[in-house]
């Protein structure tokens, strides 16, 4: 296992990446499009320029992030709108194609309507501030967004669409495709303003792993957002790991403390929730988990706008706790 990021590909962001010792990262989006910043020319020198830091480029992110679907830049695959969604996917497999041919191991997506839905910050340790989800106090306004009402089996359908087409491109140019899980888990009898987030449940991952069955079809394992799924996260996510990573189906691994559960929940700093990450990283080592231990995001600190401060303290400390399990032999 390696400590890694998606924190940006900048050669500012870069910089700092060598002088800490992270030497695995995703990168930036390349463009929202597949315009000439997806070309194979241009992958290839992005791949180069990461390079020349010492830093090996392990994942790309595809133009599917987890934006709300007003901003997401396909938003027709999850709107199930035929044939936009069709040109959309056509897009995604050159990018695919394009990826292999310059040496790109894997991609990273998200098939989100909802987004991140998060409720006011809390106060966190040293004044910092912890993104928050109370359902509570989740505003469902309007009523529904502009999906409409999803229903799980109509988000099913979208989401086995999209993987039919799309997983044969990877698995023929051996690129493994990983998924982020909903973030955050919504009530499954009524969803969240319409919408039944199927991929917010450990049943509903276990569904998705098993659509087409293939080894270039997996998850980035956001192991916060799985937690924020579980009534007892504590106890409840050494297991769910061994499940997905006894059956290789982890790509990458956003290495996330929470303190809370289903519903309610704070993101911590990486010491500061209720996971034992150590006895984590034990388990991803069990499983033979060989991957990136990523940062996904960190708490806001006062007077550290950019987050630096904050990653660096998570970086040392992924980096110690991968050590320690390797040499526990």
């Amino acid at each position: 296992m390696k400590v890694g990021t998606q924190h940006g590909s900048s050669n500012e962001i870069l910089g700092l990446l060598a002088a800490f010792g992270v030497n695995h990262i995703c990168s930036a989006l390349p463009s929202p499009r597949l315009d000439k910043n997806w070309s194979v020319d241009a992958l290839m020198k992005l791949r180069e320029r990461v390079e020349s830091y010492g830093i090996k480029l392990e994942i790309v992110p595809l133009p599917l992030s987890s934006n709300y679907i007003t901003s997401v830049e396909n938003p027709n695959i999850m709107l199930g709108k035929s044939p936009q969604r069709d040109r959309e996917i056509d897009d995604i497999c050159q990018m695919i194609r394009n990826a292999a041919r310059v040496g790109i191991p894997a991609l990273k997506y998200n098939l989100s309507i909802l987004g991140v839905v998060r409720t006011e910050p809390s106060p966190g340790r040293g004044g910092a501030r912890y993104s928050t989800f109370v359902y509570e106090k989740a505003k469902q306004n309007p009523a529904l967004t502009e999906a409409g009402p999803v229903n799980d089996e109509e988000y099913w359908e979208r989401i086995t669409y999209f993987l039919k087409r799309v997983i044969p491109v990877a698995e023929e140019y051996k690129v493994r495709m990983a998924c982020h899980p909903h973030d955050p888990g919504m009530p499954p009898d009524t969803g969240f303003r319409g919408v039944h987030t199927v991929l917010g449940s450990v049943e509903g991952l276990k569904r998705f792993v098993e659509i087409v069955p293939s080894s270039y079809h997996g998850l980035n394992f956001c192991q916060g957002t799985v937690s924020e799924m579980l009534e007892h996260p504590q106890k409840e996510i050494l297991e769910v790991i061994r499940y997905f990573g006894s059956r290789h189906r982890i790509f990458n691994v956003h290495f996330r403390n929470i303190r809370g559960h289903f519903l309610n929940f704070q993101e911590t700093f990486i010491d500061d929730g209720d996971v034992d990450m150590l006895h984590a990283m034990r388990v991803y080592k069990e499983v033979g988990y060989d991957g990136m231990m990523m940062p996904d995001h960190v708490p806001q600190i006062p007077d550290d706008p950019k987050g630096y401060q904050a990653f660096a303290y998570t970086f040392g400390y992924v980096k110690a706790l991968i050590r320690a399990v390797a040499a526990e032999g």
